[in-house]
């Protein structure tokens, strides 16, 4: 029986970071898609981490977490959001993560006594992993963004694996530079020199780009195209227009005005096979974001905003686009405000500007920064009746506040904070204590998906509409259950537990205590897509819209 032949993309980025290669491997997936064609993704990080859960937020956008517990880039998340495709750890991989599989691939021996060289034993490897995550997939093509920029030290070595995957496969294998073409200011006129020089960049590697994916503030002119295609030796159709737009999910549909799937199947000798209903569906819900007028406002309160004079809102990425499409499915338009968790300590915080929100969200996070205010936030919310959503360390604080205030433990607190004090309503899991006094961090953590069972009439149970969930988790604290009976004879609902009854998944009040009073110990952020809103999400999301009318 002969083997089906696979198809490989290659996406890299040009000029500068940060230029939405993740949201054009996403989107050619996504038109692939709409082709009638099985399609996967993948991400090349080049860094040394072997993931990206010790990586700073602030610096690097945030860990997205996938279902079987790795720690990854956040265009992970945006490979799933915009495939509606669930992936694996097998379609991450990093700079370390490969030489780690090399090295220990030596040590057993597996190479049989050669010498293990940098080229070609790196290249084969991710080769190999490549075409395990499209096996896996059981995909016919497979988008493969690769990080950083051309002429990077780091990534030479992923650009070389391309190129050799090229030379055997001439047919199957096609290329796309997503590059930035400036504007300046004082100039007043698009600049195609930078590209020029990032396309001969990866011409040395051996690398000729089919497409170029011409990323500027406006769209090009005809003008533009033909002199890139003149200076980079491409055709002018070849050359892709990839102005800035509203909304990210615009960017599919932009790329189709130029054809590009069209463009990307006849190099790759492919035919279309029509368009699909899903696509119906993401264009109906790219019209509805666009409808949406109305503002439900939402305080996001958290720490890793600040990047030097910069804030950097990519560190909640996957809970700013689970709020839209809750928000986008109740016909409203969210309007996120970020607060910094720093300014609400101490002793005059200014908690009354929290009045004018219809919503406040408490994210994840780590470290005792901050915290102080979290919890001076999470007790005005709940003493005002503002609706309130706490995500894993969000979920912890409310929990903490109330048997502070509302049990009367003054020195209520999680031992990640003091470990010293006498009631510690947040603990470690027994599990991973040798972890941790090891100071293996990385694997001290309840990661990926886990189950839950909800309780009968709770808010949880209401919004899933089922009695059983599978949710995604990063965290290394727990309730401890020492205290739970306590918090729960004090009105506290653990709505949401383990199937073995010991881990609190889920913690709120009943709604005749308050309109929406709710933590997560899990990330529900990493289970939205545009199509499917996440049901905790909207929740929060109506009660916060019925706070705004009665305001």
């Amino acid at each position: 029986m002969k083997k089906k032949t696979r198809k490989y993309i290659f996406v890299v980025g040009g000029v500068i970071s940060g230029v939405g290669k993740g949201i054009t491997t996403s989107s050619i997936g996504k038109i692939l898609q709409s082709h009638g064609y099985k399609v996967t993704a993948m991400k090349i990080d080049p860094y040394v981490n072997v993931d990206a859960g010790t990586m700073n937020p602030t610096e690097h956008g945030e860990v997205f977490v996938l279902k079987d517990g790795d720690e990854t880039d956040q265009d992970m998340g945006n490979y799933e959001r915009f495939l509606g495709t669930s992936l694996s750890r097998d379609n991450y991989m990093t700079t370390g993560r490969v030489y780690l599989s090399v090295i220990e691939k030596e040590r057993a021996l597996a190479y049989k006594g050669k010498c293990v060289q940098v080229v070609p034993h790196i290249p084969y490897e991710v080769i190999d992993r490549i075409n395990h995550a499209v096996d896996k997939a059981g995909a016919e093509i497979v988008v493969i963004e690769v990080g950083g920029t051309v002429g990077e030290y780091e990534n030479i070595l992923f650009l070389e694996t391309a190129r050799m995957l090229k030379i055997k496969n001439p047919d199957d294998v096609l290329f796309a530079i997503v590059s930035y073409l400036p504007t300046p200011n004082t100039v007043g006129e698009m600049k195609t020199k930078p590209t020029q020089h990032a396309v001969r960049a990866l011409n040395s590697t051996g690398i000729q780009p089919d497409f170029i994916i011409a990323r500027s503030n406006t769209a090009l002119d005809e003008k533009r195209k033909e002199k890139l295609a003149l200076f980079c030796n491409v055709t002018p159709e070849s050359v892709i227009s990839a102005p800035d737009v509203e909304s990210i999910y615009d960017v599919p549909g932009n790329f189709e005005k130029d054809k590009l799937g069209d463009k990307i199947l006849k190099r790759l000798k492919l035919k279309s096979r029509g368009t699909s209903e899903a696509w119906r569906e993401w264009e109906g819900f790219v019209r509805k974001s666009h409808s949406a007028k109305d503002e439900v406002r939402i305080a996001v309160v958290g720490k890793y905003f600040d990047t030097g004079d910069y804030v950097l809102a990519d560190s909640y990425l996957s809970i700013i686009e689970a709020l839209k499409y809750s928000a986008i499915s109740q016909g409203k338009k969210a309007k996120l405000v970020w607060l910094s968790a720093t300014t609400f300590e101490g002793k005059n915080p200014p908690l009354s500007e929290l009045i004018g929100f219809d919503g406040i969200l408490v994210p994840g996070g780590f470290g005792s920064r901050g915290v102080e205010g979290k919890l001076n936030v999470i007790r005005y919310a709940r003493e005002h009746k503002i609706p309130y959503f706490g995500i894993c360390y969000g979920m912890q604080l409310a929990v903490i506040e109330y048997a502070r205030n509302v049990l009367g433990y003054k020195d209520a607190t999680s031992r990640e904070i003091d470990p010293k004090s006498k009631h510690l309503i947040i603990d470690i899991m027994e599990g991973q204590k040798e972890n941790m006094e090891k100071g293996n961090m990385g694997g001290s953590m309840r990661l990926g998906a886990y189950p839950a069972v909800l309780g009968k009439g709770s808010i949880a149970r209401t919004a899933y509409g089922e009695d059983k969930i599978v949710e995604r988790h990063r965290h290394r604290f727990e309730v401890n259950p020492e205290y739970v009976e306590a918090l729960e004879e004090k009105g506290l609902v653990f709505s949401g537990k383990s199937p073995d009854g010991k881990l609190m998944e889920i913690a709120e009040l009943p709604t005749s205590a308050h309109p929406f009073f709710l933590g997560t110990q899990f990330h529900p952020e990493f289970e939205a897509r545009p199509l499917s809103p996440h049901p905790i999400f909207t929740a929060f999301i109506k009660a916060a819209i019925v706070r705004g009318k009665g305001k």
